[in-house]
């Protein structure tokens, strides 16, 4: 019997042949796995003040803007504030002045998985504008805002409102008919826009109290107060939900190409199952065929170099 002996160097191109081919199959299984989709962020914002005023001193002779916002917040950066109190300074001569007083002031903006949410309680709270230190502009018992959008779900906004509140020293009692009118001769005049919610398909908003202030006390340090305030104000954005963004990002397949692969598929795991093969088999089989090529191709070098 003759002996073939395989040159060393084909032996191991041989097991390196056979390596690829049993390494092949699995690198590109991994790589065709399902694509993980990214959740949306969303976004929450609440405040419970924010003013927009314009403050004239004495004759007009200085204006200053009056822009205040008290426990104001958004998500995902920002998540809670509690302050009972803002003030302002540079008014009430070179003293600070207090805007707004509460028991409780409470503004909350969260962004979890696939809801946004913020919401908004203001209560024991009295309410200041420059030129009437000792008279509030506002005074209520309690008051709150919220807004919640839920991917998959319409959005929702809801306020909630005492049956009264004091205007200008005036006990007044809120009607949801229409915005309520306060006028004291003398000092000043105010517009109450209640209870206030807008929601479209994504974005949900809910405003407490809305006031138009237009104040003239007749002798102070403060001529005119002019503009707006907003108390209790809540708003959100649905995030974007998972399955979405995985619809969006997974590329799409011909259907006659799914008509053509899925027999296919069927054909190979009844084949497996019939020889008792499990998912590694196509691996081992294309190593063998691999290996057997390089064995025959370093058979047919050693012969040429045993007839040269």
């Amino acid at each position: 019997m003759n002996t073939i002996n395989v040159p060393t160097h084909a032996r191991r191109w041989s097991a390196v042949a056979a390596a690829c081919a049993l390494t092949a199959g699995p690198v590109a299984l991994a790589g065709a796995g399902p694509a993980h989709a990214t959740e949306g962020h969303g976004h929450a914002s609440a405040s419970v003040l924010r003013t927009d005023l314009d403050v004239s001193l004495l004759n007009k002779s200085v204006q200053v803007p009056l822009t205040v916002s008290l426990n104001e917040v958004e998500a995902p950066r920002s998540a809670r504030k509690t302050a009972l109190t803002a003030t302002l300074d540079g008014v009430d001569h070179g003293k600070p002045f207090s805007v707004l007083s509460a028991g409780t002031a409470d503004a909350v903006a969260t962004v979890e998985g696939d809801t946004a949410e913020a919401s908004t309680t203001l209560a024991d709270a009295r309410l200041h504008v420059p030129g009437l230190p000792l008279l509030s502009l506002v005074e209520l018992e309690a008051v709150s805002s919220k807004a919640v959008c839920e991917a998959g779900k319409s959005p929702h906004a809801s306020v909630t409102l005492p049956a009264a509140v004091t205007v200008l020293g005036k006990r007044v009692a809120l009607s949801a008919g229409g915005p309520t009118h306060v006028e004291v001769p003398g000092v000043g005049a105010v517009r109450l826009d209640l209870s206030q919610t807008e929601t479209t398909s994504a974005t949900a908003a809910a405003t407490a109290l809305r006031l138009e202030v237009s104040v003239n006390p007749a002798n102070l340090n403060v001529a005119e107060v002019e503009g707006r305030l907003t108390l209790a104000e809540s708003r959100c954005e649905t995030p974007a939900a998972a399955e979405e963004e995985s619809e969006a990002a997974a590329p799409e397949t011909p259907a006659d190409e799914d008509a053509a692969v899925e027999p296919q598929g069927a054909r190979a795991e009844t084949n497996l199952a019939e020889t008792g093969g499990d998912s590694a088999t196509p691996y081992v089989a294309a190593g063998a065929v691999a290996l057997l090529a390089a064995g025959g191709g370093a058979v047919l070098v050693s012969r040429r170099g045993r007839r040269n």
